[in-house]
C-alpha cells in the first residue's frame, strides 16, 4: 500500500489529521472514507488494517482524526456527534474536489453511527459498512455519565473515557439525544453491511440486531464471532477489511484496474517500508493479492511467501495444461491434484555432474489423477506435466531486466 499524508480544512477552519491509503498501482477504482471510533484515532491498528486490506480490493481509503483527536486542531468538547458528521461530509468534498467523491463509507463504533447519518446527506455514497456501531447515538454517553453531574456548576468537566482524560460541557453532552438514527437507518435505502462481535462487552449485540431490524434490503450481517470491541487482533480487522471489500463488490460496476503507467506493465508490487515489515500488496489488471514472509523471519504471515507463489505459478500452469490436454484427447480425466515443494538441495544429492559441488533450487511435483485411465495415459500425463509453460520458463534461461521509473 502506499500511503500519503493529509491536511483537511474543515467547514469551522480546523485542520484535520487525514491519511489516504492507495491500492498497489496508486490508482484506485473507488475511494471509501473510514470513521473511527468515539475518543479513538486514524491511527489505531485496527483503522490501519481495515484500510490496508480495503486498498488491495481497489479503494483508495482516506482515513482521519476528528476534531479534537489524535492530530487534528481543536477541542475534544468540540468532537461532539454532529461534528464527527460535518467532518465526514467535509472530508468526502475534500476527495470529490481533489481526487475523486467516496461510494463508500466505512464506520468504527460510533464512528459507525456517524457513516450511516452522512450517507443519508451524500448522493455518491453507494454502501455503507458498520463495526461494531451502536443503533442509537446517545449510547454512548454512558462513557462519561460519571462526571455529568458536574456540568452546571463547572461548565467543563474532565471526565476518563478508555483511561484517558477529556474536558466536555453541556453543549458536548446534548448533542448525542439530537439524532434519530434509527428512523434515518430506515430512510437510508442504500446496502448496509452490519458487523458486529457476539460478545462485546462496550456496545452490545443487541444494538447489531436494531440496525438490522431498522434498515431496508439490500442488507447484509457479519458476526465477528470472539473479536472484542477495538478488534485489539490484527487477525479480526484485517478480516473486517477483506469482508468489506468482498461484500461491496456485487454494488459496484467492475472496472479493470489501471497499471501505474501504460508501458505494458503487468503486475504491481508495492511495500511501504515504514508501516509494513514485508506485507507486500500484489495488482494485476483484474486482482490483487497479499504477498508476506511466516513469523518465524520477521514476517505478520497475513499471505504466501514469494516461494509460495512460484510454486502456486507452476502448479496452476500445470493442471491447465493437463486438463486442455486431456479434453483433447477425451481422455476420462477428472480431477487433477499438482503438490509443490520447494526446497535447496545440493548436487550429490540430486546425483547431477557438476565441476564444483554447489546447492541447487529444487521444486518437487507430484501429480495424482482421478478417472478412469490407464497406465499408459497415466505416464503420458506425468510427460505433458513436464512442459506446461511455466515448467518450461523456470527451466530455461531467464533475463531479467531492472530499470528506475
Amino acid at each position: 500500500m502506499n500511503t500519503v499524508r493529509l491536511e483537511i480544512k474543515n467547514r469551522k477552519g480546523l485542520k484535520l489529521q487525514a491519511y489516504l491509503e492507495l491500492p498497489a498501482n496508486q490508482k484506485p477504482n473507488q475511494f471509501a472514507i473510514f470513521a473511527h471510533c468515539f475518543s479513538c484515532n486514524s491511527n489505531f491498528n485496527a483503522v490501519k488494517n481495515i484500510s490496508r486490506s480495503l486498498s488491495t480490493h481497489g479503494f483508495g481509503v482516506l482515513r482521519f482524526d476528528f476534531t479534537g483527536l489524535g492530530r487534528s486542531e481543536g477541542e475534544f468538547a468540540e468532537s461532539h456527534f454532529s461534528a464527527n458528521v460535518e467532518d465526514l461530509l467535509d472530508v468526502s468534498a475534500f476527495l470529490e474536489e481533489n481526487y475523486k467523491a467516496p461510494s463508500l463509507l466505512v464506520g468504527h463504533s460510533l464512528g459507525g453511527a456517524a457513516v450511516i447519518v452522512a450517507a443519508s446527506k451524500l448522493k455518491n455514497v453507494k454502501a455503507v459498512a458498520t463495526v461494531g456501531a451502536p443503533a442509537t447515538v446517545s449510547h454512548v454517553t454512558h462513557l462519561f455519565s460519571h462526571g455529568l453531574e458536574d456540568i452546571p456548576e463547572k461548565g467543563d468537566v474532565e471526565v476518563k473515557i478508555g483511561g484517558r482524560p477529556f474536558k466536555i460541557n453541556q453543549e458536548f453532552v446534548n448533542n448525542f439525544h439530537k439524532t434519530d438514527l434509527p428512523k434515518i437507518i430506515k430512510d437510508l435505502r442504500k446496502p448496509i453491511l452490519v458487523m458486529h462481535a457476539p460478545f462485546d462487552k462496550v456496545v452490545g449485540i443487541e444494538n447489531a440486531h436494531e440496525i438490522y431490524h431498522n434498515a431496508m434490503h439490500p442488507k447484509s450481517f457479519v458476526s465477528l464471532d470472539d473479536a472484542d470491541h477495538l478488534l485489539s487482533k490484527s487477525s479480526d480487522s484485517i478480516y473486517v477489511g477483506n469482508m468489506i471489500g468482498t461484500w461491496v463488490e456485487r454494488y459496484f460496476e467492475p472496472e479493470e484496474n489501471k497499471m501505474i503507467s501504460t508501458d505494458d506493465e503487468q503486475l504491481v508490487g508495492h511495500l511501504n517500508l515504514l508501516e509494513d515489515n514485508f506485507t507486500t500488496s500484489i495488482q494485476t489488471k483484474k486482482h490483487s493479492f497479499i504477498a508476506d514472509e511466516p513469523t518465524s523471519v520477521g514476517g505478520d504471515d497475513f499471505g504466501p511467501s514469494p516461494y509460495d507463489f512460484l510454486s502456486a505459478g507452476l502448479a496452476a500452469c500445470t493442471v491447465m495444461t493437463l486438463k486442455m490436454y486431456a479434453e483433447r484427447k477425451k481422455w476420462n480425466l477428472q480431477e487433477v491434484f499438482v503438490y509443490i515443494t520447494y526446497s535447496k538441495k545440493h548436487s550429490d544429492d540430486l546425483d547431477i555432474d557438476v565441476e564444483k559441488p554447489t546447492r541447487f533450487d529444487h521444486l518437487q511435483k507430484k501429480l495424482k489423477f482421478v478417472g478412469n485411465l490407464d497406465d499408459k495415459q497415466k505416464q503420458r500425463l506425468k510427460e505433458i506435466a513436464a512442459k506446461c509453460p511455466v515448467h518450461k520458463t523456470l527451466q530455461s534461461k531467464i533475463i531479467i531486466e531492472t530499470e528506475l521509473m
